[in-house]
């Protein structure tokens, strides 16, 4: 195994991370909701109150990569999968978070700071299964 040193960037990861988990934390604090992604976005397509909230949360993440550029130029997007691999992962991670009750975001990164045992196990299942698929993928089947 070897590093590329010149894609090693660990203190933009380190302010990316602090500014995740800056922004769970205050957006627990100031509105008692956990910042799960999936919990937002599907809170949109049902009947009831805090659309506001979630189509401004939800406008944020769109936005957020226009107010990057104007500190610097956004890393070039490969994305190497055909449009019926991306339709069918992007099925597969909806019915996911609907078995596991939340996203990566809302157990991984909310859950586990609150102690949760639920997401616990729902985040060490879904690192597991990414651990396998790469392994997978890469090693077993040589793509």
């Amino acid at each position: 195994m070897s590093i590329d040193w010149s894609h090693f960037t660990p203190w933009s990861a380190l302010a990316g991370g602090l500014l995740i988990g800056l922004a769970a934390a205050l957006f627990l604090l100031l509105n008692g909701r956990i910042a799960g992604i999936s919990g937002i976005v599907g809170g949109l397509l049902q009947r009831g109150g805090g659309r506001g909230w979630r189509l401004a949360f939800v406008a944020g993440l769109l936005a957020a990569p226009w107010v990057w550029q104007l500190a610097g130029a956004l890393p070039p997007v490969a994305i190497a999968a055909s449009t019926p691999v991306l339709i069918a992962a992007g099925l597969l991670v909806g019915v996911g978070t609907r078995y596991a009750s939340g996203c990566t975001s809302g157990h991984g990164v909310c859950g586990l700071s609150r102690g949760s045992p639920r997401s616990l196990v729902a985040t060490a299942a879904f690192m597991g299964a990414g651990f396998a698929t790469v392994y997978l993928v890469r090693h077993l089947l040589g793509a």
